[in-house]
C-alpha cells in the first residue's frame, strides 16, 4: 500500500498563509490610514448633516424634507469616505464593481418605482414652491377641502363632507391649484330676478344698499350690480360682493344672509321675484277655439240623435 505524500499540499498551504500574513503586515499602515479616514468622514458626515439642516430651516419649514435631505447628506458624505477608503486599501477592482452595481440597481429601481419617484420629486417641488399651507382651503383636480397634512408622496385634503382624500403629489403638481385662503378674501355671486313691472333703478339701489349694510361684507366700493338678461318671466341681475374668507361667518353663511336680506327688502318694498308660469291652452286645434270646439261637438251630437 502506497503511502500518502502530505508534505507538498501542507507546504503549499503554509506558503499561502505566509503570503497572506506578509500581505496583512504590509497593509497595516494602509489599514490604519483607512480607519482614520473612516472616523474623519463619520464626523464630517454628522457635521455636514447639521449644517445642511441649519441652512434648510431658513428656506423651508417642511420637516419631512428637512429629515430627508439631512439623511441624504449624511450618507452621501459617508459614501464618499467609503470610496476613498477602498482606494487607500488598494481595492480599485472593488470600487469599480461597486459603482457598476449601484448604477444597475438605480436604473432597475427607477423603472420599477417610477410613479413613486414621480410623486416623491413632485413632493419636493411642492415643498419649495409652497402653493398652500396646512389649514388652507384649496381645490385640486375637482376635489375641494382643507389641507390636513402633506408628505413627500401625497397631499391629504379633508372635504367639507368630512372625508379625507389622498391626492398624489404628481397630480397636485400637474393640475391647477385653487387656493381660497391665500388672499383672505372671496367673492359671492348671487343671481336674482325681478318682475318686468318693477322699477329697475329702484331695485338696483335697494339691493346695493341692503348688501352694503350686511355685517361681514368688505370692499363695498368694489361691489358689482349688473342686469344680465331678459328672462322668460323676469329680468335677471347679478349682485357680486366680497367677504373675508375663510374667516367666520363663512361663505355659505354669508350667502344665506344675503339671500334672506334681499327677500326681506323686496317684500318690504312690494318688489316681486317672479316664478315661471306655464299656461296650457287646450282650445287650439285646426284654427278653432276651445269654446267653438265644444259648440261644434254639441251640434254634431244633436244631429246624430235626430237621425
Amino acid at each position: 500500500m502506497e503511502e500518502l505524500n502530505l508534505e507538498q499540499p501542507i507546504e503549499k498551504v503554509l506558503n499561502k498563509l505566509e503570503s497572506w500574513y506578509e500581505g496583512v503586515i504590509a497593509m497595516l499602515p494602509n489599514m490604519a490610514v483607512a480607519i482614520l479616514v473612516f472616523i474623519l468622514f463619520l464626523v464630517l458626515a454628522k457635521l455636514s448633516q447639521k449644517l445642511f439642516v441649519k441652512l434648510f430651516k431658513k428656506a423651508s419649514k417642511n420637516k419631512a424634507l428637512e429629515s430627508l435631505f439631512g439623511t441624504i447628506t449624511y450618507y452621501t458624505v459617508l459614501g464618499i469616505g467609503l470610496f476613498i477608503i477602498l482606494g487607500v486599501l488598494q481595492l480599485q477592482t472593488a470600487v469599480t464593481s461597486l459603482l457598476a452595481g449601484v448604477g444597475v440597481i438605480g436604473l432597475a429601481l427607477g423603472f420599477a418605482f417610477q410613479d413613486i419617484a414621480a410623486n416623491f420629486v413632485s413632493g419636493i417641488i411642492l415643498a419649495f414652491r409652497k402653493p398652500y399651507h396646512i389649514g388652507d382651503i384649496v381645490q385640486v383636480n375637482g376635489i375641494m377641502g382643507t389641507v390636513a397634512r402633506t408628505n413627500l408622496r401625497v397631499t391629504v385634503l379633508k372635504t367639507f363632507q368630512g372625508q379625507e382624500n389622498y391626492v398624489p403629489n404628481k397630480e397636485v403638481l400637474a393640475n391647477p391649484i385653487e387656493n381660497f385662503s391665500i388672499l383672505g378674501e372671496r367673492r359671492i355671486d348671487l343671481a336674482v330676478g325681478v318682475s318686468y313691472g318693477d322699477d329697475l333703478d329702484k331695485v338696483e339701489k335697494l339691493v346695493s344698499d341692503t348688501i352694503s349694510e350686511l355685517e361681514g361684507v368688505i370692499r363695498k366700493d368694489d361691489m358689482i350690480f349688473d342686469y344680465e338678461e331678459f328672462g322668460s318671466s323676469s329680468i335677471n341681475f347679478n349682485i357680486r360682493f366680497w367677504i373675508k374668507f375663510p374667516n367666520q361667518p363663512g361663505f355659505l353663511a354669508m350667502r344665506n344672509k344675503a339671500i334672506k336680506a334681499i327677500k326681506s327688502a323686496f317684500d318690504a318694498n312690494d318688489i316681486t321675484i317672479p316664478f315661471p308660469i306655464r299656461t296650457l291652452d287646450f282650445g287650439i286645434k285646426g284654427g278653432e277655439t276651445l269654446s267653438q270646439m265644444r259648440l261644434n261637438m254639441k251640434e254634431n251630437s244633436n244631429e246624430t240623435n235626430e237621425s
